[in-house]
């Protein structure tokens, strides 16, 4: 049995599509299992498709130039039209501009392609394909879908309600995606020590071929220092002089190490929402990792994280995944919210006309309670509602104007 993943339906949706399709996200997440599972589907329906694969020596050939591209897809479809999936694209020097020629010919063929983030960094496939394609971010699986997976999909619609009435089950996937995150590879290991195994051979993958590559390091210790440090204060605010003086690596450098490991979907930067830079935080970043299971195997927390202090960041880190997901398709931002004397908002979703202010609370909440930070956050800035983000108290309330509501974080997608 697969792990069903909800982003195929969007991407099988943009098939018929001019644009190219362009899937991208971190190594091992399952892109090409998404792209095989589309092509059988093509097939099955009697359309016709040509998978290549960039890192398979003897598709590389066809890449040597346009036309040899072109000789080989003539050769599969002849003047029928066709589906052309190509992946690792990124193996090929200058992939957008080579994508861009042959989008530009107007051929009847479908391209779909996918990539890991060194995409954008070394091809600027982006810029090379503007207008050109539309990108979907194939993240790891989410606590939903890894439910759904280890029950057998036997409540698919309604497995919300199911965690509701199972506690103890719900605790125990919680505990598990809290602490080995969401990589499909992972997901089907069943034991502690085979999960370790292939987490440990995700990150490694990472660092030796992604980073070693991109920036020309032969070892990446500093590198690996710096996100270490990055893993151990997710959630907590920190600045760049700081995260120098602990890597030992100088400021522009660090800048340079973060905006690296954002762009290959390591790390999501969160920005400060102020209105007065005078008493609030206006410029430090708060960090936040895509997958809890490769954050936790940095600070050798793997299998763990949830006994340890820092379990409560897990779920906030587990909130703006969700967050992220939910405002997507919308180009709100989400920030978070700190002032001089220490009050905070985990998240300030700024939709442009208001915003939405969100807490998380690991506590099993028993009654509806608001922080004095959270409850001066509403009265300065008068959202229309809040919401207070749970394990999986459920419950309403009112500050003043501002409507609260307490969401198992679950049930957020829901929302």
């Amino acid at each position: 049995m697969q792990i069903q993943r909800d982003i195929i339906a969007k991407i099988r949706d943009h098939l018929p599509q001019k644009e190219i399709t362009l899937i991208t996200g971190p190594r091992q997440v399952g892109k090409t299992t998404l792209m095989k599972l589309l092509r059988q589907e093509l097939e099955a329906s009697g359309a016709r498709t040509l998978f290549l694969d960039l890192d398979f020596e003897p598709d590389r050939r066809h890449f040597n130039s346009q036309m040899a591209l072109l000789d080989r897809i003539r050769l599969e479809f002849g003047d029928q039209s066709g589906y052309l999936f190509i992946d690792e694209v990124q193996r090929k020097e200058d992939a957008g501009i080579f994508l861009k020629g042959l989008y530009d010919r107007d051929l009847n063929v479908k391209i779909i392609v996918s990539g890991s983030g060194s995409v954008e960094l070394k091809e600027k496939i982006h810029e090379s394909l503007a207008g050109r394609k539309r990108i979907f971010e194939v993240s790891p699986v989410t606590f939903m879908e890894m439910a759904g997976f280890l029950t057998g999909y036997k409540y698919s619609g309604n497995l919300a309600e199911y965690l509701t009435l199972e506690p103890g089950k719900y605790q125990s996937l919680l505990n598990d995606y809290l602490n080995y995150g969401g990589y499909p590879r992972v997901i089907l290991e069943q034991s502690h020590l085979g999960k370790e195994q292939q987490i440990n051979e995700i990150v490694s993958s990472y660092l030796m071929r992604d980073i070693v590559s991109l920036l020309g390091l032969d070892q990446p210790e500093s590198y690996v220092r710096l996100i270490r440090f990055v893993a151990a204060h997710a959630g907590k605010m920190t600045d760049f002089a700081t995260m120098a003086r602990e890597s030992g690596l100088s400021v522009p450098t660090v800048k340079k190490y973060l905006f690296y490991a954002e762009k290959t979907f390591i790390i999501h930067p969160v920005t400060p929402y102020h209105t007065n830079k005078a008493k609030e935080i206006s410029k430090s970043q708060i960090y936040y990792f895509t997958d809890p299971g490769f954050r936790n195997f940095l600070i050798d927390d793997f299998g763990k994280a949830h006994q340890k202090s820092d379990a409560g960041f897990l779920l906030q880190n587990l909130v703006y995944q969700v967050l992220r997901e939910i405002f997507s398709s919308s180009r709100w931002g989400i920030h978070y919210w700190r002032t001089t004397d220490g009050a905070e908002v985990d998240f300030v979703v700024d939709k442009g006309s208001g915003i939405l202010p969100v807490e998380v609370k690991y506590s099993n909440l028993k009654a509806p309670m608001i922080t004095r930070s959270f409850r001066n956050f509403i009265e300065k800035y008068n959202p229309q509602e809040a919401w207070v983000v749970t394990p999986s108290y459920s419950d309403e309330t009112d500050v003043g104007n501002c409507h609260v509501k307490f969401v198992p974080f679950y049930s957020l997608l829901q929302s």
